[in-house]
């Protein structure tokens, strides 16, 4: 099993993506271990000291003005754990929480933090052990950390409430960490707050959306060029000195994409035949435009998410000169901003895809295709209502789209009086994704069955490969009204797991 070296610093989006959702086991490198002691050393002086230092020596946030006494001072990394740990609602999906725990732990290695070397140690064992805690939608506000989401998995550690195993069922936490060997921690001083101050919850979040948007970009691409050739369009608009012009990257990159899905195709530029067009509609002549602007978006988004993943996110800080300093770095506004604009792109590609789809269906503007793409109009509905289904998704990534960093709600007695609302940004960005995911779905079952009712005229060889690939997949063409649920979802995977991509890419070579 691929295995990742967890070092003081040089965490990569690819490392989180193998813990989170390709199980990869975590080690701790020598050189994190020493970096682990050498700031306990730290937080132990400062502590044996009689002047109060936050987080080690005093209470937390709104409480920070009363002095803890020695004694004290293990039940008070207890209690804020405990205390910090009151998540409501649904849980939250496995990948999630695997990545908002090997953030933690990326960060706890980075020698920042003052946690004992085998604190860390735990955490990966946690990892390695496939032990998930439960932890639920509701309880950050995208500041201070991800608060009850870290302290839920803290909550774990110290071998406490609930987790799921390796096997998928939901255990009391002392007995899975038992039938796995690991001892619970008893937490020091820092060592409570510092599981719970980081933004690793939405910060894992956008990791994995950008991995995802990245494949469906590409396919966004495909299915954008699929409907131009079932409109019999031109791909004129596609010619790289077109774009070269207005050079945004991701809109030269989009057009490219779509001329290789379309090259050697017998429907395009066909607008002079029986219903004669100067040019297409925007929802197909200015895909590359739409589809390149949210391209660039991802772009942006992704060096926000590296500069993040290099980051040492805690409050107080062990600087390297021996300070413990508090700052404002947990502040979640850098991440939930870019988690809104992927919201708001996301929601435009699924709005122009819509609209490509609705033009496929409709007589009066298909250019020579059935109504709603039916066998017998009238006697059959055809994909009238797949359309629906596709407009109620779209409807629903709009109102995703509304930022939730635009908010702000103030809690701890008015200590915490901005907050950035980051990891609901996270959760809605992720509800789109994957209604995105369906949106495009619909638009390629459409786009093929239209394509194989233009008899006479033949597809790309690529869209030849998609569509046999389609139909190998189980997802029937033209024909008699059926159950079309079960067509629609096998869509959704031949979309979702990549195969759409692999069976372009067989003719097209790899996308951008």
């Amino acid at each position: 099993m691929h295995t990742v070296v967890v070092r003081t610093s040089g965490v990569t989006a690819s490392d989180v993506l193998a813990v989170a959702r390709g199980g990869a086991r975590v080690q701790l490198s020598e050189e994190a271990v020493a970096a682990l002691g050498a700031a306990r050393e730290i937080v132990d002086a400062l502590a044996a000291k009689p002047e109060p230092v936050y987080g080690v020596s005093t209470g937390f946030g709104a409480l920070a003005t009363r002095h803890i006494s020695p004694e004290l001072r293990a039940q008070l990394q207890r209690n804020i754990v405990r205390s910090h740990a009151a998540g409501m609602g649904p849980r939250v999906e496995r990948d999630v929480v695997r990545a908002l725990m090997f953030l933690r732990l990326k960060t706890v290695c980075s020698g920042h933090t003052g946690v004992r070397p085998e604190v860390a140690q735990t955490m990966a064992d946690l990892l390695n052990a496939g032990i998930t805690p439960v932890v639920h939608e509701y309880g950050s506000l995208g500041c201070s950390g991800d608060l009850a989401p870290l302290s839920h998995c803290a909550l774990t550690l110290m071998g406490e409430g609930d987790a799921e195993g390796p096997d998928g069922v939901v255990r009391p936490a002392a007995e899975l960490l038992a039938a796995h060997g690991i001892q619970p921690v008893e937490l020091r001083e820092k060592e409570g707050l510092a599981l719970l101050n980081g933004t690793d919850g939405m910060l894992g979040m956008l990791i994995m959306a950008l991995a995802d948007l990245d494949t469906l970009y590409r396919s966004a691409d495909v299915t954008a060029a699929l409907s131009l050739e079932a409109l019999l369009g031109t791909d004129k608009v596609l010619a790289p000195e077109l774009h070269a012009i207005r050079p945004h990257p991701g809109q030269a990159a989009s057009a490219a994409n779509m001329a290789a899905v379309l090259k050697g195709s017998g429907l395009t530029g066909h607008h002079q035949d029986d219903a004669p067009r100067v040019q297409d509609a925007y929802s197909v002549r200015c895909a590359p435009q739409v589809a390149g602007a949210g391209r660039d978006t991802v772009a942006h988004a992704r060096l926000v998410a590296d500069r993040e993943l290099a980051s040492a996110v805690d409050n107080p800080v062990v600087l390297p000169d021996g300070r413990v300093e508090s700052n404002g770095n947990f502040h979640g506004a850098p991440v939930a901003y870019v988690l809104d604009f992927l919201a708001i792109a996301v929601a435009d590609l699924g709005s122009i895809a819509e609209r490509r789809t609705d033009r496929l269906l409709d007589k009066n503007r298909s250019h020579g295709l059935p109504p709603f793409l039916a066998d017998d109009a009238g006697v059959d509905s055809g994909l009238m209502i797949a359309q629906y289904t596709q407009a109620a998704l779209v409807s629903e990534l709009k109102r995703l789209a509304v930022p939730a960093s635009a908010d702000s709600i103030p809690s701890s007695a008015m200590q915490e009086d901005h907050v950035s609302m980051g990891w609901s940004a996270a959760r809605k960005l992720r509800t789109a994704v994957d209604n995105l995911t369906r949106v495009l779905a619909v638009e390629l079952y459409a786009a093929t069955r239209a394509i194989e009712l233009r008899e006479g005229l033949m597809p790309a060889p690529a869209t030849r490969a998609v569509i046999d690939a389609l139909r190998e997949a189980g997802v029937q063409g033209p024909g008699p009204d059926r159950f079309l649920a079960p067509d629609l979802a096998a869509a959704d995977a031949f979309v979702r797991d990549g195969r759409l991509l692999a069976a372009v890419e067989t003719v097209t070579g790899t996308l951008q």
